[in-house]
C-alpha cells in the first residue's frame, strides 16, 4: 500500500471508528479525494481495503456505504468475542509475568483516577491498554487477531457504553476483577471474570442499542 493510500486508508477509518462518519452514510469518492487531497483512485483503493475490514460496503454502481450493523449482528459479534476472551484470559493467567502484572496494576490506577475526573475518552485508551496486555500474555496470536477484527467492528459503540449511567464503575469493578485472578494465576477464574465483562458489554449494548448508534 503506497504511503498516499496508507494516509486515506487511516484518515476513513479513524472518522468510521469515532463516529464523524455515520453508518450508512455514502462516501463520495470525489469528496473524499477532494477532502483528503488525494486521486479518486488512492480513495478507492482505501476503500477497498476498508471493506476487506467490514468496515465499508461497495456495491456496483452505487458506490462505498458505511457498515451498519444490526443488534443482532453486534450480539453475535460479542458472543463469539465473549468466548474468545475466556480462552486468552485463561492462557494469560498462566503464562503472565510479574512486570506484566505490574503494568496492569498501574494501568487500574491510572484508569481509577480518570474515571473520577470523567474522563471517559482517556479511560477507554488504557482500558485497550489492560486488555492489550492480556493478549499479549495469552501467548494466543491467533484468538487475539479475531477478538481485535470483532472489537474494530464495534468501536464505535464502545465509547459511547461507557456514558450509560452506572457503566463505567462497573467496568472499572469488572477490570478489577479480572486484574485480581490474573495476578493468582487462577485460569478458571480469569476466564469467568473476562466472558462475565464481554456479558456486561453485551447486555448494556442490547438495553441501550437505540441511544447508541
Amino acid at each position: 500500500m503506497s504511503n498516499q493510500t496508507e494516509y486515506a486508508y487511516k484518515y476513513i477509518r479513524e472518522r468510521i471508528l469515532d463516529g464523524t462518519f455515520k453508518p450508512t452514510q455514502k462516501l463520495i469518492e470525489s469528496q473524499l479525494s477532494e477532502l483528503i487531497s488525494v486521486s479518486r483512485n488512492t480513495v478507492k483503493k482505501a476503500l477497498l481495503k476498508l471493506e476487506q475490514e467490514n468496515l465499508v460496503k461497495i456495491e456496483n454502481n452505487k458506490g462505498a456505504t458505511i457498515k451498519s450493523f444490526t443488534l443482532e449482528e453486534v450480539k453475535n459479534y460479542l458472543e463469539i468475542r465473549e468466548a474468545l476472551e475466556g480462552l486468552i484470559a485463561r492462557s494469560a493467567a498462566k503464562h503472565i509475568t510479574d512486570a506484566e502484572v505490574d503494568a496492569l496494576e498501574q494501568l487500574l490506577l491510572r484508569m481509577g483516577d480518570f474515571l473520577k475526573q470523567n474522563q471517559f475518552d482517556e479511560y477507554s485508551k488504557l482500558n485497550k491498554e489492560f486488555h492489550s496486555i492480556i493478549y499479549k500474555a495469552s501467548r494466543n496470536i491467533q484468538a487475539t487477531e479475531m477478538v481485535n477484527m470483532i472489537k474494530t467492528q464495534l468501536m464505535r459503540f464502545q465509547f459511547r457504553t461507557l456514558l450509560i449511567p452506572g457503566r463505567n464503575e462497573s467496568s472499572f469493578n469488572e477490570h478489577q476483577m479480572i486484574f485480581t485472578t490474573l495476578k493468582n494465576h487462577d485460569s478458571e477464574k480469569a476466564e469467568e471474570a473476562i466472558k462475565q465483562h464481554i456479558s456486561n458489554v453485551r447486555t448494556t449494548i442490547e438495553n441501550n442499542y437505540q441511544y447508541l448508534l
